[in-house]
This record gives structure tokens, sequence and C-alpha cells, in this order.
């Protein structure tokens, strides 16, 4: 497991509900991997009795939230809250929106590799952070360009030996930066998944192409009448399509052909993704404010080739760093 070993001597909470196959699956698997945890029902219990759970707890200690939907606890991020009690806290949401034969998919999206994981992060981590520039060849005419610096590269690989929170959403594997300078991205991408406005993944039959000038989206070729809603919506709210983070998942279980229903799960998938929208709540720019940054879509980019510098980092579908 990407946390450790989970000290006999900690404690630890599981906190799940039962509304979903998935949900109950890895309920089960939970009670079977920690039997000495407290294991609770989300929709047995009132929300105080839950919160009550978590106060003997001490930093160090585990939580785990299993939730087909996204559980309401606390006027805060409940992921939040326990961080900063200095707990250990792994978060499964969104179940609901797989099943059947994704399900598979999820939980071999679970299994760790340490090696791979840290080694890739870290090795990507480091690249980002000294880059002068990073170029993605799609199969458009010309590559997409990313003027760099960039802002300090973020892990979600497992390795928290430089963090100060212990977990986070699960499934792992993802590397993600964006431009310092936003308006330094210049190019076509071309695009073969879409978050819809539901959050969930639109393949177009033919990928879209959308241009991009000055970290803006300014067209899109062969766009599905989907791919113009969402791209609709966040101008109508926001005024112009702006590019931001660029993200790199290296989670193997998902790729072409392997594909979840949930985005945010989806996005660990190996390959490169960006979002678009001004609504970015890692990276503060001064031109963006929460109130004025209403979107944040995540699309995946068809077939990339990534270089950083001059260097070939991902190609053929894996990453060769």
């Amino acid at each position: 497991m990407a946390l450790g070993h989970h000290a006999a001597r900690s404690a630890a909470v599981v906190v799940a509900d039962s509304r979903s196959p998935l949900s109950r699956l890895l309920a089960a698997a939970y009670r079977e991997a920690i039997p000495s945890a407290r294991h609770l029902d989300f929709d047995a219990l009132a929300p105080a009795e839950i919160l009550a759970a978590f106060a003997p707890l001490a930093p160090g200690d585990l939580v785990v939230l299993i939730q087909s939907s996204n559980f309401r606890l606390a006027e805060f991020r409940l992921r939040v809250e326990l961080f900063a009690r200095g707990l250990k806290v792994v978060e499964h949401p969104h179940l609901e929106r797989m099943d059947g034969a994704e399900i598979p998919l999820y939980v071999e999206a679970l299994a760790y590799d340490p090696t791979y994981y840290r080694g890739t992060g870290q090795a990507l981590r480091a690249r980002i952070d000294a880059a002068r520039s990073c170029s993605i060849e799609t199969g458009a005419d010309a590559p997409l360009l990313f003027q760099g610096p960039f802002e300090t590269a973020k892990l979600n690989v497992g390795d928290y030996r430089e963090m100060r929170n212990v977990g986070g959403l699960y499934p792992i594997g993802e590397v993600f930066t964006e431009a310092v300078d936003l308006e330094g991205l210049h190019g076509p991408a071309r695009v073969d998944i879409f978050a819809d406005l539901d959050f969930r993944p639109h393949l177009p039959a033919i990928p879209v192409t959308l241009v991009i000038e000055k970290g803006r989206v300014v067209d899109a070729r062969d766009a599905t009448p989907e791919a113009w809603r969402v791209l609709e919506k966040i101008r109508a709210d926001e005024g112009e399509i702006w590019v931001r983070e660029l993200g790199f998942g290296l989670n193997r279980a998902f790729g072409p052909g392997r594909i979840v229903s949930d985005i945010g799960t989806l996005e660990r998938m190996c390959g490169v993704h960006l979002s678009l929208g001004a609504k970015h709540t890692v990276y503060k720019k001064p031109a963006f404010s929460r109130r004025t940054g209403r979107h944040h879509v995540d699309i995946f980019l068809a077939d990339p080739r990534v270089r950083i510098d001059e260097e070939v980092v991902f190609q053929a579908g894996a990453w060769v760093i």
C-alpha cells in the first residue's frame, strides 16, 4: 500500500456506504485488510456519530472514506479537516459512477508499484521544475507548445516523504503543473476524451482539435455537439476559455479501451490531460479568483508524444524516463 505498512498500534476508522457495487466491494476488502479498524456504515449513523468516531484518533492514525458519491459531514472538505489533525486519509469518491466491467479496472488501478510510481514521478517533477519548454505532438499539423518556466510540480504518486499530508484521492498516479505565464501556450491539440457537463467522459468518434492561442481556446475543429456544449458553457460563464493544468497521468490500469466513467478517477490514466476553464485550486494566479473561476474541465490528448525541453519523456502510451 502506498501509505506503507499500517502499524498494529495505530488506530483506523473506515467509513463506507453500501449504495453501489464498488463501494460494497471496497468495504469488504478493507475489512479483510484492516480487521482491527472500526468499520462504520455511513447510512446507518447520523453525521454527528461519524464525526465523533474520528475524535479519539491521534496524528498518524488512518481514516478511509468509501463513497458512492461524496460524504457531506463537515463545513469544509472532510479530507482537508482530517489532514489538519495530522491523520492519514484515503478517499475513494464517486464510486457509483463505475459499474460492470469498469469495477475490475478500478481495482487494478489500486495496485501499487513503488519503484515505477516514485521513480517516474520524481523524475518527471525534476524535469518539469527545471524546464524551459514542453512540446506535445498529438497528430495535429503542429505540436502544442508550452513556454516555461512552470509552476512547482505536484505529485500524487504515493510518495509522502516530503509532504505534509499523507494520503489523498485514490486511485493514485499523477504529476501536474501549469505554466507560470499561461499566455505562453500555443498550437493545436487533438483531444479524444472530454469531461462532459456531468463530469463523465465523452469520447468523440473523431478527436476534436482545439486551436489554442495565448493560452486560450479560439477554435475547435470536428467538435461534437457535446464538446461544443462544454466549450460554450465555459465561455458563457467566464468570457473566454483558458487552458490551465498540464497533467501527466501514470496509472497503467487505464488507457485506450480501458476507460472508467468517473473523470476524476480517469485523470490518472497513463497519458496527458489539460484543464479548460479559469478554476484551479492549487495554483493561484493574480488574474483569477475563486469568484470568477468557475470551471475546471479535464480533457485528454490523443496519442501524445511529449518532450520536456528536447528530451522525449512519453511516447507510444508509456513514460520513457
